[in-house]
């Protein structure tokens, strides 16, 4: 696989080089969502229209998305040779389908920055947004007036789920299969408490 590349000319990313170099990250955040996650969430959620897949990676989201009967648009900030790569989903004035789903990159608080553009834009749709965080995300005190003021409709628990750095197991770290992960939805003009429910991936792998 080559090396991630980005338009610097034509846009700005959100990533410094401390990002791309930092001994404890993948670059550009790259850890491809195993297919069973999304096998998983759509066993419970459905999505009518179109979806875009803002940070693609190497398609492991969009493929499965793809494989369920969905039509997917995929872009990323860096071209792993899927998708439409230069795309710096942060700086993005405008919708490219109804929905969102994404395993967002998480250093530097981007997940943050990625779930508030994905409910910006999508606002203008009427779609939902699916972001599969990590479960210790929901509970850090930064991020409880966010959720209290755009509460998510619901929320899924993976049981066992790994997403490894570049997709390598031989380049994880002991932190690596310590991560839980779940699935955050929010839905156009949902209010009050989200559902909770349990999803376990090894019927779908």
């Amino acid at each position: 696989m080559s090396a991630p590349s980005v338009d610097h000319a034509n846009h700005r990313s959100p990533f410094g080089a401390s990002d791309r170099l930092h001994p404890n990250r993948a670059p550009f955040e790259f850890y491809p969502t195993p297919p069973e996650a999304v096998r998983a969430l759509l066993s419970v959620e459905q999505f009518d229209g179109p979806i875009w897949e803002p940070a693609c990676g190497d398609g492991a989201i969009a493929r499965a998305l793809t494989a369920g009967g969905y039509d997917v648009i995929a872009t990323d900030i860096a071209d792993y040779g899927f998708g439409v790569p230069g795309i710096d989903f942060l700086c993005e004035p405008t919708m490219r389908a109804r929905h969102i789903v994404t395993n967002p990159p998480y250093g530097r608080g981007l997940a943050d920055r990625f779930v508030g553009q994905a409910l910006r834009l999508t606002r203008t749709t009427g779609g939902s947004v699916a972001m599969l965080l990590n479960l210790a995300s929901l509970c850090h005190p930064s991020r409880h007036p966010k959720f209290i003021h755009t509460p998510p409709a619901a929320i899924y628990g993976l049981d066992a789920l790994v997403c490894y750095p570049n997709g390598n197991p031989q380049e994880a770290t002991t932190q690596t299969a310590q991560h839980r992960y779940c699935w955050v939805i929010w839905k156009a003009g949902h209010m009050g408490r989200p559902s909770f429910w349990w999803l376990s991936t090894a019927e779908f792998r």
